[in-house]
Formats: C-alpha cells, structure tokens, sequence
C-alpha cells in the first residue's frame, strides 16, 4: 500500500510546556518505577519513548508498577502478573480479588463533585463524592432485592446522565455484569444485544433530549422490557418527568426514586481479575451484534493507565467527552471516577440548533480541563464559523479526539480558536480493548494529522503482508503482546472461535485490528482507515481516509465517503459520494476542484472515476461510516444480506445505496453515467448536511486517463 504523506517534517506542530511535563503524574510514574522497578534505558523520567520501550520489553515489571503506583486495593494478593503470555488467552494477576466500583469511590472527596450533569439547554446539577456513594449503595440494595447477584446481568435503555453511571457502578459492585445503549437505538435493536445476555434487570428511563427536542421513550422502554423474558424487574427513571403508563406493562416495575433513595451501607463483592465487568457491543451492521466482555482488573488497569498517565487526570480535574452510552467512550468517561477527578455526562447533541457551541460554553462554565469530541464535531465547528474562544477556555489543556482519523487541518483551527497552549491530543483504539492503541501524554510532541506514539503498554506494530513490521510503510495495526484489557471473551462464543476469527487468523498470536497504519521514524503513528474498507486501483493499495481528510476540508462539501468496488468483469469503480453544504450544487468546476484537491494533497492515483452527490452517507450508531457495507450494496448484495437497519443512523440510506447497486448490475458500462431518478424523494437528511429537500442522485465521471502503478 503506498501513502500519500511525504516524510514527516521533524519539526512539531506542538511540544509540550517542559515545566508542565515536568510536573505531570507520568513523569511521576517513570521516576516511581526507576525507584521501585528495574527500568534500564531510561535515563531521564521525561523520554516517553525510552518509558514506552520498557512497557512493552517487560510487561511484568510495567503492570506491576502500575498496580503499585496507583496502589490498587486488592482482596487477596496476586500470584504473579502474567502467567500466560498468549494471546488469545493471556492470565493476567491470576490469584488476585478485587472490585472495579470500590476503586471508583474510593479517591472521591466526599464534598467535591464526583459528577456533573450537563445536558443541550445549558442546564446542570452536581452530585458529590458523599451522594453518589450513598446512591450506589442505595441502588446495588435495590438490584440485591430484585434477585441480582455475582455473574447477573443488568441492563440499561439510558441517555448519558448520572443515572447511567450510578447504575452501573451498582452492578459492578455486587459483581454483576452491566450493559447498556441509548435510547435512539429501537427497542428491537436494543433488544438484539440485551436478549443475548439474559438479563435480570432492566433500568430505562422516559426519554433523552437530542437537537431542541425532548424525546419520549416509555412506549419504546416497555417494549423492550416484554422482549426479554429474562426480566425479574424494570427500574423505571423519571428524566425528563414524563409520567410512566401504570398498566401498560405486566411485569414488576420500580420507580428510580425508591431505588436510589433507600439508606443502605455500600456491602461490595472481591470478585477475581477477570471477572466480567461489562459486555460492549460491536456495531452489528451485519448480523447480531457481538458481545465483547471485559474484566473488572483489566479494565482498572487500563483506564488508570490511560486516564491517569496519559491524560494526567487526578483530584480536581474535570472530564468532558461528548459520547452515548453505547459508545465504549462512555465507559472511559466513567473511569474518570478511578483518578479522583469529576466526570461530566451530558445528554443531548454536540450542537443543538439553538446552541451550536453549547459545549464550549459548559466547558467554560464548568472549567473543564480535558474536552473530549470527534474529528466531525470539530471540522463542523470550524465550517460554522463558531469561535470556541469567546468562552474563558483557560482550564483547558488537551483537546481528546477520536473516532476517525483527525486530518491536519483541525490542528492549526485549534489553536486559533481554543488556545495555543492547549495539546490536540488524536486517539486511537476501540471498543474490542474499551481503551487506546496509540495517542498522546504530557510529554509528547505533536504532529499535525498524527498520533504522537502508541500508548503504554501497546506493543504496536505496522506489518506488511509477510507478517513483517515496516517503519514509514503503511501496514496492518497489530498488537504483537496481550494487554490487559483484551476481551475475556465474547458473549456466547463457548469455543472461543468467533473471538479467535476476529483478530488472530492473519497473523496467528498477534493481534490484527483492521486499520492501516504508518509507524514513523520519530515515533508517531498515522492512522488511514480501515484496512478492510482499502481501495485497492491496479494493485496500489489506498486509504480511504486520506481521501476523506482532504475532501472534507472544502467547503462546500459536508462529508464524503470514497469505495472501491471489484467488477465482474475485472474492472475496478472507485466513485467517491459528497453531501455538499447547504446552497451548493455539484457541477464541474466543483468536481474540478475537488480532484484537483486530492491529486495534490494526496496523488493522481487517489482521483476518484466519478464525483456523486447523495442526500447523506450511513454511519453506525456511534459514527463509524459504513465502508465496507456500501461498497457491497454497490456490488449487488442483497441489502438483508449485507446490513442490519438497526445499525444504521439513518435506515432509509439502504435503499438508497442498494437501489444504486441494483442500476449498476444491470448495465453492460461499467461507470455509471446517471442516476438521477433513484434519490427516494423521502429520504431525510441529518441536521446541517445540505440543502433542506434531498437532492436527486447526481454524478461527474473523472475522464482522466489512470495512473499505471
């Protein structure tokens, strides 16, 4: 696979304050370990990559410091830290008993905020150290009476506000498994995860606020309650003070008000370190979602590591990341709780119509000091032409951004318009680990569209097709050593070969994630997109992301999304699929432009064969665009054969790709000319994507002669 990044230049966009490193908990650490562990090559507590060679040259002596730095409180002691290094199947800290809710609480101020309730209209409350205690406690007695005990599941219907999070911290603590979506998803695709689990106990709320709008979920929430037979008990939250129907729905409900305001003494369960914590869903855009479990240790670990070192919270810190409950995002945002620090949870959109930079004025308020969000979220601020830097964003110190990767653009935009002291600090990882392959720290520097260094404890690597690793080639994101937080297993899978299909077949004992990467020569990382999701053109391998990241950046184009589709014939179709900004209309001097564009940001090879502007592009439920899935609709699959509604943020988009899949497969050219008369004349388009009323399909054919390899 070639890339279109020439040598990175070694001078960085970004390099942190040496007096600010300097005092930072993962020099700390370093300093710690060189005391307490023997930490040879690192000679100054400040070189992240020296710390970063010992974390994964010796993971014994790493994650027992870890364990000893953060002083984890375990029941009985463990035996040795890694019994078995294989992978699938590490044995992390066999012997050891513990409980991930009792390292939740434990480093609270009982007077400071523990929470923060934030939600879209501005509006907000605090819950202390003191109260959540006591509400925990209250609701794991309420779940002890309704039947749930060690290895249980409870579930929850829940938007992202405190309930959530006191909920699952109920769970955990008695030693039950906790799982949970949002309230957009339908109560069948809810239902398709929860049912798998058997759950004991469902905790729903009345509704969520998204874009100005108070969405009523009773209906949905009992719906989904009759879908799981397993059910020995609804809990029932009054959010939005929608009152609950008292007939509607047979089995035993329990008002949130009587669940969390009972006084009770918090009773926790030791449970072993690979206990089950909670079970993530995969997207399940092709099937059943897979349930992927995480451990109540591995899961300590990790987010003290990340949470703690990496993004050096601690007492008196404030983390706010815009997520859902379904995103594994969520349960980071919830193991700010395990640094001492405040989380906020927030429920509504990431810009609500009638406060489009609502969070930057909360962050502001509240004096956050890590603002979590996603590439999109901040290229549409800066295409809104909103200015984060009206608020007094002083506290602010590191902007956190995941879910795709983060073009370089978004750098400079930053620190213009947030500050220039503050760390854009890209990410990178994903729900199978509940964690980060590769980010930033305190005392990395920061290259624009790049990710300063894998994390600690990741034992990356980039592999060509041999299996070898490759320095400034783009290869396979592999994790060649187990980390902690690698899945228990998944759900249901007794054999353990859904799990091993997953991530072991290519490269057997290492762990292939699906992403392109470039490991560079100075550390960092780039991330291109999804390696199943590559553009392969006359045998020249091609990130999708790379396309994107240019695309994206004009301004007449919302979002983009290119494929590459094999032929019957043995032709290969890359069209490339734009929402263009509200008033814009695509006509040749605009796809001039954007082929001009992405033939010099990126190469000739890279120019897409046609431009196509479409209503809007499918996403997952937590914002992932659907590569692989349009590509085989634009192939021929039958749609049930290729995707599951559920999944989708907007369903209708499904027929609209198939439909274009359906009018190739019955011409004999192999580019399509038009296909103006298959835009369904329904279709809705997400808020901000364009023009009010759907465009129909329109299409430019690149008539440029190819590139030979």
């Amino acid at each position: 696979m070639t890339t279109p990044h020439p040598a990175p230049s070694p001078e960085p966009f970004f390099t942190p304050d040496p007096n600010s490193a300097a005092h930072s908990r993962i020099v700390d650490f370093a300093r710690w370990a060189a005391r307490h562990q023997s930490t040879e090559g690192i000679q100054d507590p400040g070189d992240y990559q020296a710390l970063h060679h010992w974390s994964v040259t010796d993971l014994e002596g790493f994650w027992a410091a870890v364990w000893e730095y953060f002083d984890i409180d375990a029941e009985t002691p463990y035996e040795r830290v890694l019994a078995e290094e294989t992978m699938p199947g590490a044995r992390w800290f066999p012997g050891a008993t513990l409980n991930y809710t009792h390292h939740a609480l434990r480093n609270l101020h009982p007077d400071a905020p523990a929470i923060t309730a934030l939600d879209e209209t501005g509006a907000g409350y605090e819950i202390t150290g003191r109260q959540l205690r006591a509400q925990v406690a209250s609701v794991a007695a309420t779940l002890r009476d309704l039947g749930v005990g060690q290895g249980d599941r409870v579930v929850g219907y829940l938007p992202n506000t405190p309930h959530a999070v006191i909920a699952f911290l109920a769970t955990a603590g008695l030693g039950a498994v906790w799982s949970v979506c949002g309230q957009d998803y339908a109560p069948k695709a809810a239902a398709d995860r929860f049912a798998q689990l058997e759950p004991t106990v469902l905790i729903t709320a009345d509704g969520y606020l998204f874009n100005d709008t108070r969405h009523d979920r009773r209906a949905a929430s009992l719906d989904l309650a009759d879908a799981l037979p397993s059910l020995k008990a609804t809990v029932l939250v009054d959010h939005l003070g929608l009152t609950w129907p008292e007939t509607q729905h047979t089995g035993l409900t329990v008002p949130w008000e009587d669940a969390a305001t009972r006084t009770e003494y918090l009773t926790l369960t030791p449970v072993p370190f690979d206990h089950p914590l909670w079970i993530v869903f995969s997207s399940g855009t092709t099937g059943l979602p897979k349930g992927i479990v995480h451990g109540h240790g591995g899961v300590l670990l990790e987010h003290l590591k990340t949470l703690g070192l990496h993004c050096d919270l601690g007492a008196g810190d404030r983390l706010l990341w815009y997520t859902t409950t379904h995103w594994m995002m969520w349960n980071l945002v919830v193991s700010t709780l395990l640094t001492g620090a405040t989380t906020c949870t927030y429920d509504g959109s990431p810009a609500p119509v009638a406060r489009p930079d609502v969070l930057w004025e909360l962050a502001a308020r509240h004096k956050v000091t890590v603002f979590g969000t996603s590439p999109q979220y901040l290229l549409a601020m800066a295409k809104l032409g909103i200015d984060p830097a009206v608020h007094d964003l002083s506290a602010i110190r590191v902007i956190g951004c995941t879910g795709s990767a983060l073009p370089a653009s978004a750098y400079p935009w930053v620190r213009d318009h947030v500050g220039a002291g503050v760390q854009l600090a890209s990410t990178s990882g994903g729900t199978d680990i509940v964690s980060g392959f590769a980010g930033s720290s305190p005392t990395t520097p920061v290259w624009a569209g790049e990710l300063s260094a894998p994390n600690l404890g990741v034992a990356l690597a980039a592999y060509d097709s041999a299996g070898r690793p490759v320095v400034d080639e783009v290869g396979e994101l592999v994790v060649t050593r187990p980390m902690p937080s690698m899945p228990l297993c998944f759900w249901n899978d007794p054999d353990g070969s859904r799990y091993r299909d997953a991530y072991f077949t290519a490269y057997p004992g290492v762990w292939r994630h699906g992403d392109w990467i470039t490991h560079t020569s100075h550390g960092s990382v780039i991330v291109h997109g999804r390696s199943d999701a590559t553009l392969n053109r006359n045998g020249v391998r091609l990130g999708s992301a790379d396309i994107h990241d240019i695309v994206e950046r004009l301004p007449e184009i919302t979002e983009a999304l290119v494929i590459g589709a094999e032929e019957p014939d043995g032709g290969y179709w890359m069209p490339l699929f734009v929402v263009l900004a509200d008033g814009v209309g695509l006509d040749e001097s605009l796809c001039e432009k954007i082929r001009d564009a992405i033939r010099t940001g990126a190469s000739p090879r890279h120019v897409p064969d046609e431009i196509l502007a479409v209503p809007a592009i499918p996403h997952t439920k937590t914002g992932k665009k659907l590569e692989v899935p349009v590509k085989r609709l634009l192939q021929g699959a039958p749609a049930g054969q290729v995707l599951n509604p559920a999944a989708v943020d907007n369903p209708e988009l499904i027929d609209f790709y198939a439909s274009l899949g359906v009018e190739r497969s019955t011409r004999s050219t192999p580019h399509m000319t038009s296909a103006r008369d298959l835009a369904p004349q329904t279709l809705s388009r997400p808020s901000g994507a364009g023009a009010e009323t759907p465009p129909r399909h329109h299409t430019i054919r690149n008539t440029e002669v190819r590139e030979k390899p």
